[in-house]
């Protein structure tokens, strides 16, 4: 991959997405700032979801309990399928998910759910060629035929034939795709679907999806770094983390026949494109905004209405309070998209449901 990739920084990164969120967000509590709650009680707080928010979720806990040394925020990167499942069970404080639950599953949670939007982004498509580090293009006819094992090698005429000054190699394509139920995948195969008919009906959109070819990686990280050890390979992860791993990523076609890539600019403009029931939940398949990158999504905090802790429900309306409004700054230099203003006056306002 890209020679100015460091190691030691990769190193420490995917030590940090693997064992940082398996202990609590906390520090040492030196500083004497005045905690929101209670100043005489301790609350811990525990969630498990999606790994696409995983960078944005770790700096905000981490600077939360800074400047709020009596809340404790644990957050395990499971997968959105295993998010929902240990919500619904209610065996966590919190649940995160790129997908939000259907009719059928809010009626199983007796004490009442909120699906809160907290961060947005795209869905980049990494691959590993040697020599080409940037400047690949793919159509929207040629993405879902390399997923569908329809393209199997990268100097297939109709890759070189959108590519002309790229000198691709004789290697066979090798797609690596998301073996866990992923919100990254719901969003990934709701775009495939949108742009290929015969995706739609033979693949199909969701958290688990029979992927046609490839091999089967757990969770973004696991993918990056497989897709970063193997030559030929090509991938689908949150731009979080090819951002933060300096990974090649591909310019995409969008509806508007623009070859664009994922950034913090061309996925804002995407997402003005969903509007939000009155719920909070929505999605666009295939955005149609000019200069805009086709495969974006939301990411969701699912929460309990009732909790039976009073301080428990308190710390968490503080938290995602915080996390709305002063944690949206830390999102741009992470590759998330800060959320529009009207998306976050209208989220801080469901948390006055939470008892």
């Amino acid at each position: 991959m890209k020679s100015k990739f460091n190691l030691s920084r990769r190193s420490f990164i995917f030590s940090m997405v693997a064992v940082a969120f398996g202990i609590k967000a906390c520090q040492s509590p030196t500083q004497t700032e005045a905690n929101q709650t209670d100043n005489n009680s301790s609350v811990s707080l525990y969630g498990a979801g999606a790994t696409f928010p995983t960078f944005l979720y770790l700096r905000w806990f981490n600077e939360y309990n800074q400047k709020n040394p009596n809340i404790e925020i644990s957050y395990q990167p499971v997968g959105s399928a295993a998010g929902i499942q240990q919500f619904m069970s209610n065996t966590v404080d919190f649940g995160a998910s790129e997908v939000t639950l259907t009719a059928d599953e809010l009626g199983q949670v007796s004490q009442g759910t909120l699906m809160i939007p907290t961060a947005a982004g795209s869905i980049a498509i990494i691959y590993n060629l040697p020599g080409i580090e940037s400047g690949l293009k793919i159509s929207r006819q040629i993405l879902p035929d390399i997923f569908l094992g329809k393209i199997i090698k990268w100097n297939d005429s109709k890759i070189a034939e959108l590519n002309p000054d790229v000198k691709l190699p004789d290697l066979p394509i090798t797609v690596v795709y998301r073996s866990d139920g992923s919100g990254t995948t719901a969003a990934f195969t709701a775009h495939l679907s949108a742009i290929s008919t015969q995706w739609e009906k033979e693949v199909g959109t969701g958290l688990n999806v029979k992927w046609p070819t490839g091999v089967a990686i757990k969770d973004n990280a696991g993918i990056s770094a497989q897709i970063q050890q193997a030559e030929g390979t090509i991938g689908y992860v949150e731009y979080a983390f090819a951002k933060q791993l300096d990974l090649a990523t591909v310019a995409v076609e969008n509806k508007s026949g623009q070859f664009v890539e994922p950034n913090n600019d061309s996925t804002a403009k995407a997402l003005a494109t969903i509007k939000l029931s009155e719920d909070l939940t929505g999605s666009v398949a295939d955005p149609d905004a000019a200069d805009s990158y086709p495969i974006i999504t939301y990411s969701w905090l699912l929460v309990y209405k009732r909790y039976e802790d009073s301080q428990k429900a308190k710390a968490l309306r503080e938290v995602i309070e915080w996390g709305l409004t002063e944690g949206q700054k830390f999102g741009p230099e992470l590759g998330y998209v800060p959320l529009p203003s009207e998306v976050v006056n209208k989220a801080s306002a469901a948390l006055s449901q939470i008892t």
